[in-house]
């Protein structure tokens, strides 16, 4: 399928059209047309996407939504929405989108939200007491990727919105370092603890646990502790059993739903600890509002297709291996963390679904940094670099956190940064501000790097839910442009199984026989200096 899909006319078309933009710089684009602001941006409720500031013209962007219905774009979302294996490695459904279905949910994922509705309510509310009868302060919520990122970006993001006298921490780190800073400040009588793994056999995670709950005993001196200070998010209720979690406080999700896009399901309950639970409901509908926009609007209109189609465009025939996220918000600080996971683990991929080798480039590189810290570190590469990088620029229109004389000094840098790599400095404007010759070249900037803004009205539970969803989508979308299965992540697990052979050797009960000569090296250095 992917020498087909190189082949096909519109990606051949598609191909010509990348060459032809490629000899025009933005200002051409925004110079042959002064209402591009209108032709290039959409609006959904009361989100702006401008990406007038890509470099395509009405032809690209024809030729894009022409390619998208080639693909069968809506016939995979119906796939999707119907229950079919479209993740077809595992032979699982994708029912994401089912989490946040409101009162069209099925009834287990409903049961499941009534049951974290009582248990926020009962720690919330004081009822929930630990095994010395104090009232919990803290939440430790102990995972890792999916169990770790969406939470914890989300958790922040809403911060504005944080119930009182509760506070909610993350622990996913293997390394020691992680667990013993979180625990230092904590007082085992007050703590409750979320063990977020759908096996319950992830090894960072159940390392983690099993370490705060030997901290629990060490202060309880009694095994019945741990039914007080311990809930899970996991499928595998034997294990949680053993471990010593009360069936009751043990909340499944399903199996069809992947790590990346769990957070709206238990995984999510920290969140809903941390803000409430009619605020969560209120992220459920937020998401829920920008699926039924994605599965009803046509391509012209529809957000997370042309955040796909644009992807698509500057990386395959523009050659941008490269894409930053710049959320103009300090609460989304890390919102590109939860995205490099999104992105990268689900369009990451080289073998496509016939199982062949692609023939084009896939997922670019994602990364960035909160506004207006980014700007004083590595913006200068992209001013003045020589590497090509398409960027999402995202801000409020009004502040979560309103001080006096904050937000529209942000709000301007978030523009002016979108200018200034769009448009550059000339060495003729540079020389008309009485610059020196000798000192033109550094002073000049190119510009024409590509971005996208996007405009929310403000940070609340709902537009959370539309902005995650948004870019959900958009890989959904992706994969389906691209021809790959966006749902499995082979690669994560070679890692793991990779790891778990090795750490036996490291503690010296195996050997290093069959080893790469490079490993071997350094087990053994490790081995003689104390590992």
């Amino acid at each position: 399928m992917s020498e087909r899909l190189t082949s096909q006319p519109l990606w051949l078309a598609l191909t010509v059209q990348g060459a032809a933009i490629a000899t025009y710089h933005l200002r051409d684009l925004f110079a042959a047309d002064p209402d591009r602001f209108r032709h290039f941006s959409l609006r959904h409720d009361r989100l702006l996407l401008d990406f007038s500031k890509q470099r395509l013209n009405g032809e690209t962007l024809n030729l894009l939504r022409k390619f998208a219905e080639s693909r069968d774009w809506q016939g995979w979302i119906e796939r999707m929405r119907r229950g079919e294996a479209i993740n077809h490695t595992e032979g699982r459904a994708v029912e994401h989108t089912l989490l946040r279905a409101g009162d069209r949910a099925p009834a287990d994922i409903r049961d499941v939200l009534a049951r974290m509705e009582r248990f926020c309510d009962d720690i919330h509310s004081g009822r929930w007491r630990g095994h010395g009868g104090e009232r919990i302060t803290d939440i430790v919520n102990i995972g890792i990727g999916g169990s770790d990122l969406g939470p914890r970006m989300a958790v922040r993001a809403l911060s504005a919105f944080q119930q009182p006298d509760l506070r909610v921490h993350f622990v996913a780190n293997l390394d020691g370092a992680d667990l013993a800073g979180t625990l230092a400040g904590l007082n085992p009588r007050t703590t409750l603890f979320i063990v977020a793994s759908k096996t319950f056999t992830t090894q960072e995670t159940m390392t983690n646990a099993r370490t705060a709950r030997d901290w629990l005993l060490t202060a309880f001196g009694d095994p019945a502790a741990i039914a007080a200070h311990f809930a899970a998010a996991s499928t595998n209720l034997d294990a949680t059993a053993a471990f010593g979690i009360a069936p009751a406080n043990v909340f499944p999700f399903r199996d069809s739903i992947g790590g990346r896009f769990s957070l709206w399901s238990a995984i999510g309950l920290p969140i809903a600890l941390a803000i409430g639970f009619g605020n969560f409901r209120q992220l459920l509908a937020g998401a829920r509002d920008m699926d039924e926009h994605f599965f009803t609007a046509p391509a012209t209109d529809n957000l997370p297709l042309t955040l796909a189609l644009l992807t698509l465009w500057n990386t395959c025939f523009l050659g941008t291996r490269s894409h930053g996220i710049y959320p103009y918000s300090h609460s989304l600080a890390l919102l590109p963390d939860h995205l490099q996971q999104l992105e990268m683990e689900s369009n990451g991929k080289r073998i496509d679904r016939d199982g062949m080798a692609v023939g084009h480039a896939t997922n670019p590189v994602l990364w960035g940094a909160a506004g207006t810290n980014g700007q004083h570190s590595f913006f200068q590469l992209l001013h003045q670099g020589s590497e090509a990088v398409a960027c999402d620029f995202i801000a409020l229109a009004r502040a979560d956190f309103p001080l006096a004389g904050h937000h529209n000094g942000l709000l301007a840098n978030c523009l002016a940064q979108s200018s200034a790599l769009a448009f550059g400095l000339t060495a003729d404007e540079v020389r008309a501000a009485g610059v020196t010759e000798a000192l033109v070249p550094y002073r000049s900037f190119p510009g024409n790097q590509a971005s996208t803004t996007l405009l929310l009205p403000e940070l609340t539970p709902f537009t959370l839910g539309q902005l995650i969803a948004l870019y959900e989508h958009k890989v959904f979308s992706l994969g389906v442009l691209w021809h790959l299965n966006a749902f499995d992540q082979w690669g994560v697990e070679l890692g793991k199984q990779m790891a778990s052979r090795l750490a036996p050797v490291l503690r010296g009960e195996a050997e290093t026989t069959g080893l790469d000569a490079s490993t071997r090296g350094l087990v053994e250095h490790l081995r003689a200096n104390g590992a």
